[in-house]
């Protein structure tokens, strides 16, 4: 009989929205397998006994870090271990959990789904940004910023997107934001809708830049503003002024 795999979202960044069912097989796990986005404060939960593997990966080795990955879920599962995927945020928001369960499905290894709180939701709340409002935004989209490099073209039509949603939260999209704000602005979005971007949202490092879709870039570039970074797009980033609820 093979092992089982749970692929576990570690949450934004805060070490303390972690769920507590991601923390039980955490301390139960004989293997992990952990992102580069997992804090060192849940990489302290591992237990001792737990053989700890650092599976990150790096700028432009999207494919190769991933068969690795894959290759070492497949053999710790051979042993009749309990192997934790750990992953920042949700493993199914642009954390490829989709892919590696089909991988493991593929090869009849027992598999279970931890959700965890999204690096979105996370550093929009902790910056007092609902994502819906009643009055402002009845409805969100979650879009990658940095395609898959396999892609002959972008397939994120931000044209159409400008005009379809209220709400616009941008993952891993900050070396592209100038270019996307002029896209939603071709598309018709007004060019002073407001826009926020988060910078290592939820932790210590959290910090918040705001603007409009004509200003933001210039903003970020002077705040240097690095990734791991949020882009949020639309009118309820104004509401962080009334009910932004960190100093």
């Amino acid at each position: 009989m093979k092992g089982k795999v749970f692929i576990v979202g570690a949450g934004p960044g805060d070490p303390k929205l972690i769920t507590l069912k991601a923390v039980e097989v955490i301390k139960s796990a004989d293997v992990v397998l952990y992102d580069r986005l997992v804090s060192k404060k849940i990489i302290g939960m591992m237990p001792k006994k737990a053989k700890k593997v650092y599976v990150g990966r790096d700028v432009g080795d999207d494919y190769k870090h991933q068969v690795t990955t894959n290759e070492l879920m497949l053999r710790y599962s051979k042993k009749k271990r309990n192997i934790v995927r750990l992953k920042g945020g949700d493993p199914f928001i642009f954390g490829r959990g989709g892919e590696e369960a089909e991988f493991l499905k593929q090869n009849k290894i027992k598999y279970e789904i931890i959700p965890g709180i999204t690096s979105g939701m996370g550093s929009a709340e902790y910056s007092g940004i609902p994502l819906t409002h009643r009055d402002y935004a009845s409805s969100v989209v979650f879009v990658t910023g940095h395609e898959d490099d396999k892609k002959t073209k972008e397939i994120v039509n931000w044209k159409k997107i400008a005009k379809a949603v209220d709400t616009i939260v941008i993952m891993m999209g900050l070396s592209r934001l100038e270019i996307i704000c002029k896209k939603l602005i071709s598309g018709g979005l007004d060019r002073r809708t407001p826009v926020a971007v988060i910078q290592n949202g939820t932790t210590s490092g959290h910090r918040m830049i705001k603007g409009n879709l004509l200003n933001i870039s210039k903003k970020v570039s002077q705040a240097k503003i690095r990734p791991p970074s949020v882009i949020i797009i639309g009118k309820v980033v104004d509401l962080s002024d009334k009910i932004g609820w960190r100093k």
